[in-house]
Formats: structure tokens, C-alpha cells, sequence
């Protein structure tokens, strides 16, 4: 029997008296009723990234297995994420070796760079297949899984950085599901959450949520979080699938600023609490990230295998950004570090309502043909997107001196002095894809976008107003050949562009004026195996992106250009394995990263590894099914990364960093419930070491290691 409401009306009006732990602990168990078991089998653990089953929808090539597709993609399923104790997007960089962090601050959204290059958070980011604005946090206990498709990105998407695309992949209605858990972590951070649906294929729901209690081993940055999703399914006639779901979520948590170089020293990571937080004012306000997202889409089957999708969605964040933010030492007239005593000029920055909305609109044609004789899988669209960013005047104001042992107390100075920049963005997007199997053996691959781009800028006092519009193509191009039954083959082509316009100020020579387009191109090999106990796939890429930049002194009227300077140029090896033997199962992925600047037109900058770039990175997982105790497994996560440059003329660099994190995973009977209970402790040894050096708004920032930190979780289901 599905639960009622009256299962959960005692308990609310309790929980606003209730502890936070026992609170979400009342909600967990509210959500399990009495039903038919379920099968209460012992599981056995596997680490999976790449499976010939799973497929990467974001490719826009289908349901084609990622061992038989041309390029690099993993997909990380809601089982991994829950193994791993990752409730964020920021730890997915613990996983894939080709990911490392970028300027992933506790508290703010998430930034990652893949094979180098940051992606950018309005660009690089995709829901189900359209884009999303990810200048927020993103919530995951509703989606299924994670795509992540590397290398340039102009067949997926009009604008954005190279290096890769993230899709959201949301949770659909699957039949009867009951299921709650619960999660403590130190220090005391409780979360609690709800996955419940029923259904059948003629109609069929899905609701997810969750509650959290936020209090990380990071001083001052208490919180919460809270997320509603709903997800439904109807196929009102045979052929004809309509699928809609909504999701609300909200994060209130103080966000952390980072450390930096004091003077031109860096200090050691050893000698650094890494639980301090500078943004400890008495009026430290929290960031506060609200989102609202909805999508409805119908796909109707067609004669043949052909098949019509209409997809349309609409995402809004409001948002609160507000922190006791550090920034240069004035007293040593260096605005790019901290004081070498310490000490740092402190500033209260607040930009408070913030609103942006991102629409999409997407009509594909997908199916069959056989044309001259060759068997074509093709895809044709349109997609239609506009994405606005509207802001109130913000304050930006000097407000004291700081220093980082925290202790420090100043006075808050909230008075809006700056104006703030709304955008708004639309873009039109025809796409055409075609896999061409030539023979049995050997397949073509074909990609073309033409991207037509409105873009416009004004001030919120009304001045600074810019605006222009721009029209590019961009080809994708590969070929795969099948070694056997089990190996594949394959080399791929494609561009990339990213768009801009000068700043309208008095001292750009071009202010206003929109700069050309910037083409990034990459060229990929790869070698993919797929065997009983062995996956493994090996793939060397060269990827050049176009950089601009500020080209004079800067200081006056008219004295500076900003231009197109040279490119950053990125080859590498990245490879990865996943093993199956017994009751071991292992799977570990390595990137070897050559990244360097070439024909800058500023001094000193050519052959210089970008910063907050490791040239080495290794992750690896493994887990071990207990023989002896039917339904216990063993994992361990171990993550290496190379020294990363602090600055961008590479005089000063991080060392190299190891971090082992345990875990452990048992399943079993209850009666009629199934139970999964996962403990883990991560940094195992406490290392001390500075994870990343972003160097962000012309400041080098150091952030560290998370210490050792415990955690618990029960997950009932029926």
C-alpha cells in the first residue's frame, strides 16, 4: 500500500522542535510504509565508469554504447556518486582523472576544468540534453546519472570553453520505489531524503526529497539545504510519450574565501588550519542559491524507426551573494597576493537579488535511412535558447584589514556603491548528425551547428550598453573501426567557439566593439577495449584554444586593446581501466597533461603552464566483496595530482598531492525492508596540502585539503 499524507501530518508541526538529526531521522522512516517485498538479496559492489550499456545521451548520437562510440565520455550513476559520499558537483573531480578542480569554493557553485580548461558555468552545462545556467548550486538526489563528454564541444553545443560538457541526467518515474536515507557527516552535518514513485507505461511518478543540516569541519559556514522534485511519465497512446518534471531547491551556507601567497612566499599547507574560514565576520551574511527548473517533452514515434522530440524547459536562480571577501595588500601595493605578514585589505561585498533565467526550446528529428546504399542513423534539430542575468547595485567596499589566523574584526559597510551588468543572450542553433556504418567494420561520423548569437549588456544605471550579433558553423568529423568483436578504433576533428566584446570603458581603444570569434579545434585518437574482466580505452588529444587579452598599459584613456594573443595548447594522454576478477573489482583512470601558452604578445607568458593545472593526475577506486560476509564490501579511493602554478609566469608552484579515502558498504535484509549502510572516512591520513591554486580576478588563491573527515548513512528501501 503507497503511503498517505497522514503518514507525514504528525510529524511536521514536530519537526520545527525537533533536533536536527532527529528530525530528518523522523522523515526517513515516515516515508517507508508497509508494501510487497522487494528483492533482499545481498549485492555485490562493482566500480563502474565506462560500460558497453551505458551510452552518453549528450553526444547526440543516441543509444550507442560508449565502447563503440568515437570519443572520450564517462557516466557516473547515482550508485557511484552514493559509494563515493559525493553530494556535490565539486567532488567529482575525486573520479575522473581528466577532471581536476577550479576555483571550487565550499559554499558557492562549482567549478571544474577538464583536460585543463575551465568550463564555464553558463556554456558548458546541460539538463536532459538542454543548457542550464550552473551559477548555482546543483542539488544531484534527483538525478540518475552524470555524463561527462570530453574534448571540443562545437557539435553539442553553439558557444563554449573546450575541454568537455556536463549533462544533468534527471530521475524518471520506475515503477514501485520507496526508499529513505539518512547521512551524518562530521562534524555534524545531517541530510536526510526521500525517493519515492510508482507507476506503470500508461502513467507513472516520481518525487524526490531532501533536507539538510549543514555544519561542515569548516568554521562558520553552517547551513541548509532543501530540495522538491517531481518527475511524471504518460504515454496517453501507444507511440506518443510525454514526460514533465520540476524541481525547487534552495542552499543558505556562508561561502569561504580562499588563502593565498603572503608576499612572495608560499606558506606551507602544514602550517595552516584548514578548517579556518576568513569570511568570520560577525555580519557575515550567507550565500543563499534558489532554483526553480522545469521541462516538459514528447516524443512521437514515427513510421520506420524515425521519431519526432519536442523538448522545452525553464530554469530561474535567485540569488544572494554576500561575503567578507580578502583581496591584495594595499600597504605593499600588490593586489594579486596577501601582505607577506599575513594580512590582506578586507572588503564587504554584497549583491543581493540576483535573478537569471535560462529558456530552451529543442525539435529533433532522429532515425534510419538507407541512402546510396550505406545504412545512416541521423538527427536533425533546432534549438532555440536565451538566457538573461538581471543584478540591483552591489557593494563593494574597503572595509579593514584582515589576516589569516581569522582574527581579525572590522566594521561592515553594506552601502550599495557599484553598479552591477544585466546580460541577456539568445541564440538560434540548426544541427545536423549522421553515423554512417560504410561497412560492417568501419563507420563515419558527422556533426555541423550553425549558431546564430544575439547578445546584449547594459549597466543598471543604463549606461555601458553593448550589444552585437554574430553567425559561425562548426563541423565535428570521425571515423571508427571496429579491431574485433571488442576493440574499437577511432580518430575525431571538430572546433569550438567562444564569443566576447570589449569592455565598454574609457580607457579601451575597442570598447563596445565585438571581437571576432574565437575558434578552438582538437584532434583525438583513441583505442577502446571492452572484454568480460577487462574495459580499458586509451585516447591522445591536441587541443589549440585562442586567447584574449589586454594589450597595453591599461592605466589611462585609450590605452589598452583587448585582442586576440596567441593560443593555450593542450596535449595529452588520458587513459582508463576497470578490472573485474572475483570479488575485487578495480577501475582507474590517468591524465598526462602538456599545457602550455604559445604566441602571446606579452613578454614572459610563452611556454608557461597555465595555473591551477596539474600536468599529472591519477585516480583510481577499487572494491572487495567480504566472502564471508554476504553483502559487505570494502572500497577505497586514492587520488594523486601533479604541482599545479600558482602564477601565471610559473615562479612560484603547489606541490604534488596524495589523498586515500576508505569506505565501506552493507546490504541486507530487514524484514520486508532492504537496508544499505555505508560508512567512510576521507583524507585517511589527514594529509595537509594546498588542493588548488586558482588565479581568479587577477588574484592567486590557494584553497586546502579538506582534513580527515567521518561519515555515516542508512538507506531503507522496500
Amino acid at each position: 500500500m503507497a503511503p498517505s499524507t497522514r503518514s507525514f501530518v504528525p510529524i511536521a508541526p514536530r519537526l520545527r522542535r525537533t533536533p536536527p538529526a532527529l528530525a530528518a531521522l523522523l522523515l526517513v522512516w515516515a516515508a517507508l510504509s508497509p508494501a510487497a517485498a522487494a528483492d533482499t538479496a545481498p549485492q555485490t559492489v562493482t566500480i563502474t565508469g565506462r560500460s558497453s550499456s551505458n551510452s552518453a545521451s549528450i553526444s547526440g548520437f543516441g543509444d550507442v554504447p560508449l565502447a563503440r562510440a568515437p570519443f572520450a565520455a564517462t557516466v557516473i550513476s547515482t550508485n557511484q556518486l552514493e559509494d563515493a559520499g559525493i553530494t556535490g558537483l565539486a567532488d567529482l573531480t575525486r573520479l575522473d582523472a581528466g577532471t581536476t578542480d577550479a576555483y571550487n569554493a565550499p559554499g558557492y557553485w562549482s567549478l571544474m576544468a577538464v583536460r585543463g580548461f575551465t568550463l564555464d558555468p553558463r556554456a558548458n552545462m546541460r539538463r536532459d540534453g538542454l543548457p542550464i545556467n550552473a551559477e548555482t548550486v546543483i542539488p544531484l538526489a534527483n538525478k540518475r546519472a552524470l555524463e561527462l563528454l570530453k574534448g571540443t564541444s562545437g557539435l553539442q553545443a553553439g558557444t563554449s570553453a573546450p575541454g568537455g560538457l556536463v549533462n544533468l541526467s534527471v530521475k524518471r518515474p520506475a515503477g514501485h520505489l520507496r526508499q529513505a536515507s539518512l547521512s551524518w557527516q562530521q562534524d555534524e552535518s545531517v541530510i536526510a531524503a526521500v525517493d519515492l514513485g510508482d507507476g506503470d507505461t500508461a502513467f507513472g511518478w516520481r518525487v524526490n526529497a531532501e533536507l539538510g543540516h549543514l555544519r561542515p569541519r569548516l568554521r562558520d559556514s553552517r547551513g541548509n539545504r532543501r530540495l522538491l522534485a517531481l518527475a511524471v511519465d504518460a504515454e496517453p497512446v501507444a507511440g506518443t510519450l510525454l514526460e514533465a518534471e520540476i524541481e525547487y531547491s534552495r542552499q543558505s551556507q556562508p561561502s569561504t574565501p580562499g588563502l593565498s601567497l603572503l608576499g612572495n612566499h608560499l606558506p606551507s599547507a602544514r602550517d595552516i588550519d584548514p578548517r579556518i574560514n576568513l569570511n568570520n565576520q560577525a555580519w557575515s551574511l550567507p550565500m543563499v542559491m534558489g532554483g526553480r527548473t522545469g521541462s516538459v517533452r514528447l516524443t512521437q514515434a514515427l513510421a520506420g524507426e524515425w521519431r519526432l522530440v519536442a523538448h522545452a524547459m525553464r530554469q530561474r536562480l535567485d540569488s544572494d551573494d554576500r561575503i567578507a571577501f580578502p583581496f591584495g595588500c594595499s600597504s605593499e601595493d600588490d593586489y594579486t597576493r596577501y601582505c607577506s605578514d599575513g594580512s590582506f585589505d578586507l572588503y564587504d561585498f554584497r549583491s543581493e537579488g540576483e535573478r537569471r533565467t535560462s529558456d530552451a526550446l529543442e525539435l529533433s528529428l532522429q532515425g534510419r535511412a538507407r541512402l546510396a546504399g550505406i545504412e545512416h542513423a541521423l538527427r536533425l534539430g533546432v534549438l532555440q535558447s536565451r538566457q538573461r542575468a538581471s543584478f540591483g547595485r552591489q557593494a563593494y567596499n574597503w572595509v579593514g584589514i584582515g589576516h589569516i589566523d581569522g582574527s581579525a574584526l572590522v566594521p561592515a559597510d553594506p552601502a550599495l556603491t557599484d553598479e552591477n551588468t544585466d546580460r541577456d543572450e539568445r541564440s538560434t542553433e540548426l544541427q545536423l548528425q549522421d553515423h554512417a556504418a560504410l561497412t560492417p567494420d568501419l563507420g563515419l561520423w558527422l556533426g555541423l551547428r550553425h549558431t546564430r548569437l544575439d547578445r546584449r549588456s547594459v549597466r543598471t544605471d543604463g549606461s555601458r550598453a553593448t550589444s552585437y550579433e554574430q553567425s559561425f558553423t562548426t563541423p565535428w568529423l570521425a571515423a571508427s573501426y571496429a579491431l574485433g568483436a571488442d576493440t574499437l578504433a577511432y580518430a575525431s576533428w571538430g572546433q569550438g567557439i567562444e564569443s566576447t566584446v570589449a569592455p565598454n570603458r574609457s580607457r579601451y581603444t575597442n570598447a563596445g566593439q565585438a571581437l571576432a570569434a574565437l575558434r578552438s579545434r582538437g584532434v583525438e585518437i583513441g583505442l577502446k577495449q571492452r572484454r568480460d574482466a577487462l574495459d580499458w580505452s586509451l585516447a591522445a588529444f591536441d587541443i589549440r584554444r585562442p586567447e584574449w587579452a589586454d594589450i597595453g598599459s591599461c592605466s589611462a584613456d585609450g590605452s589598452c586593446t583587448r585582442q586576440a594573443d596567441g593560443d593555450s595548447r593542450h596535449r595529452g594522454i588520458e587513459a582508463e581501466a576497470e578490472w573485474r576478477t572475483g570479488a575485487w573489482s578495480l577501475r582507474g583512470s590517468a591524465l598526462w597533461l602538456h599545457a602550455r601558452r604559445e604566441g602571446s604578445l606579452q613578454p614572459g607568458l610563452n611556454g608557461m603552464q597555465p595555473t591551477n593545472v596539474p600536468a599529472r593526475s591519477l585516480k583510481a577506486q577499487s572494491a572487495y566483496n567480504v566472502a564471508g560476509v554476504p553483502g559487505l564490501a570494502l572500497l577505497a579511493f586514492v587520488t594523486r595530482e601533479g604541482r599545479r602554478m600558482v602564477l601565471p609566469d610559473n615562479s612560484i608552484a603547489t606541490p604534488g598531492w596524495t589523498r586515500v579515502d576508505l569506505a565501506l558498504r552493507y546490504a541486507h535484509a530487514l524484514g520486508q525492508h532492504k537496508l544499505v549502510w555505508r560508512a567512510g572516512i576521507d583524507n585517511l591520513a589527514d594529509t595537509r596540502a594546498w588542493k588548488e591554486s586558482p588565479y581568479q580576478y587577477g588574484h592567486a588563491y590557494l584553497y586546502p585539503l579538506a582534513p580527515r573527515t567521518w561519515s555515516l548513512s542508512l538507506q531503507a528501501s522496500l
